[in-house]
């Protein structure tokens, strides 16, 4: 496979096994190097969103290739996103920090100062590199499927060789290595010497096996309907929620872009940075380059905040003439909509405003990203400055939604089955601190479900979980009609109509990746999904 070749013992090629692995720093080093190889969703795919190839989301420059997903010209020969290569030499450098670590190597550091804390810390590197190995196959078959399990390095014949493991298999394997390593890990490291944040956690490795269980129960993998593995991913999920370990933010500000919150368990840090913010300001705003425009498909599933009900219900007290009034807070802290406020003025999205039509690169649907966007950036020439960005993979809103998920899928929305929390409980902690009102009761197990796909949609928008949901939940044909928002300014007095801006290719095959053709034409043994 591409990239077994490599050693990746460090950014420096002239080191050698003995070179990295008999010195503390470079060990240190190299399974840092392996954490610098987790992915963020900021802008990955061709300096796009992966929302905007789902329908949260259009991309707003049209020279992006996230765009393919979406006019169906992505093939084997032409990849989007793969992520073939860059997780299997993550898992190569994992494999070999694995076979090649040995904490004796160290003993000459015996008479240091600080040897024991050292040794504390090189303890927990092991564990730490089976949890990234473990998350970097979650990454590959969350799109190819099945694929080939390597535990160990492996030479180039062998690497061309090896046949792929099962979805299932590469399933088992990750829960094996998670249960293995839950007690192994640290709650957190504030007790550890130097006390560093961002590494792996008992909770992140709980939270892995959660979400792999999740999409392993799903329709996508799941077409039978095994209640049995809806029930596995509900306690998976509950015994974090269990766990005391982590608590919501009473605010849904605080969820992303704070690598302090109580709420997350899993993030990739990046490091200070404004590239995101000059991509996603309105046009309107000196040095912005927009990329990720919402679309109106998901400002539709912000239900309304007085009565909780979906706009297009008649008794919900949805206005028409003023689509953005009492609806869930949630959007007003996701969407940047015409007439709000943006670094204290009014966005002006309506047609020949300064961030609307025919502006170039304006939004097609009349929406800008605010979410996971960092206002107080400045894209100023004479005053530029930075932020730090923090992509969250895992955080406790994601695991109860999760969680009600499986508890319904399982039992339906009000049995507790023994858990102390049933689905709906688990939802409301959720509606709750978005100000919103509690799912009625009454709820049949499909209605739940409906509502439950907008609830998720809503909490975990652009934190890369729809384009997946879509994929898990095997929905692609109701995905592919995109909307916007056209709006003509009538002397202060805004006219709405939804208009339609896209119609976008959908296949079954793209539920699944096409795996690199060059791999197939490298190793006989494996095999192209279907329909590729």
């Amino acid at each position: 496979m591409s990239g077994c070749s490599k050693l990746d013992y460090d950014e420096n090629d002239f080191y050698t096994k003995e070179d990295i692995f008999g010195e503390f720093d470079r060990t240190e080093g190299f399974l840092n190097n392996i954490y610098n190889r987790l992915p963020a969703g900021f802008n990955s795919v061709d300096g796009a969103m992966r929302s905007s190839a789902s329908d949260d989301a259009e991309e707003i420059f049209n020279g992006s290739r996230v765009q393919q997903f979406n006019d169906g010209s992505w093939s084997p020969m032409n990849l989007l996103d793969s992520r073939w290569d860059d997780s299997y030499e993550a898992i190569r450098a994992a494999n070999i920090f694995i076979e090649e670590f040995d904490i004796d190597n160290f003993q000459e550091l015996e008479f240091n100062n600080n040897y024991e804390n050292l040794m504390i810390q090189a303890r927990l590197y092991p564990y730490q590199a089976r949890f990234l190995r473990a998350f970097f196959y979650f990454d590959l078959i969350k799109r190819y499927g099945g694929v080939p399990l390597i535990t160990k390095p492996l030479n180039l014949e062998e690497s061309n060789s090896v046949e792929p493991t099962s979805f299932q298999g590469i399933v088992d394997f990750i829960v094996n290595e998670c249960n293995e390593i839950i007690p192994e890990l640290p709650v957190d490291y504030q007790s550890i010497p130097r006390r560093e944040t961002g590494r792996a956690t008992r909770g992140a490795a709980m939270a892995l096996k959660s979400r792999v269980l999740l999409y392993a129960a799903s329709p996508l993998h799941n077409p039978s309907g095994n209640e049995e593995l809806w029930e596995g991913a509900a306690i998976a999920a509950k015994a974090i929620i269990d766990s005391g370990y982590y608590s919501l933010e009473n605010d849904y500000s605080d969820v992303v872009n704070n690598r302090n919150s109580d709420e997350l368990i899993f993030e990739r840090r990046n490091s200070n940075s404004n590239w995101f913010e000059r991509s996603n300001f309105p046009i309107g705003y000196e040095g912005a380059q927009p990329g990720t425009a919402p679309t109106q498909n998901l400002v539709d599933a912000y239900d309304m905040q007085s009565t909780g009900l979906d706009i297009e219900d008649a008794n919900s007290g949805y206005d028409h003439s003023k689509p953005y009034e009492g609806r869930d807070p949630r959007l007003y802290k996701t969407v940047i909509f015409n007439n709000s406020i943006w670094k204290e003025r009014p966005v002006e999205t309506w047609i020949g405003g300064v961030d609307g039509l025919p502006q170039e690169r304006a939004t097609e649907t009349g929406y800008y990203l605010k979410k996971q966007v960092i206002e107080r950036v400045s894209l100023d020439p004479n005053n530029t400055t930075q932020a730090i960005h923090t992509w969250v993979h895992f955080r406790l809103g994601g695991i109860l939604l999760d969680y009600a998920e499986a508890m319904n899928e399982a039992y339906g929305p009000n049995d507790p089955a023994g858990m102390g929390l049933t689905a709906l409980q688990a939802v409301n902690k959720i509606r709750s601190r978005a100000d919103m009102p509690d799912f009625p009761v009454e709820l049949t197990q499909e209605q739940f479900r409906q509502q439950l796909r907008d609830e998720r949609r809503v909490e975990l928008a652009f934190e890369d979980h729809r384009f997946w949901d879509i994929r898990r939940w095997k929905i692609g044909p109701s995905t592919t009609e995109i909307y916007g928002m056209e709006i003509i300014n009538n002397n202060e007095t805004f006219d709405y109509q939804r208009k339609l801006v896209e119609i976008r290719v959908w296949d079954d095959r793209m539920y699944f990746y096409p795996i690199p053709q060059n791999e197939v034409y490298l190793n006989e043994n494996l095999q192209q999904n279907p329909g590729w």
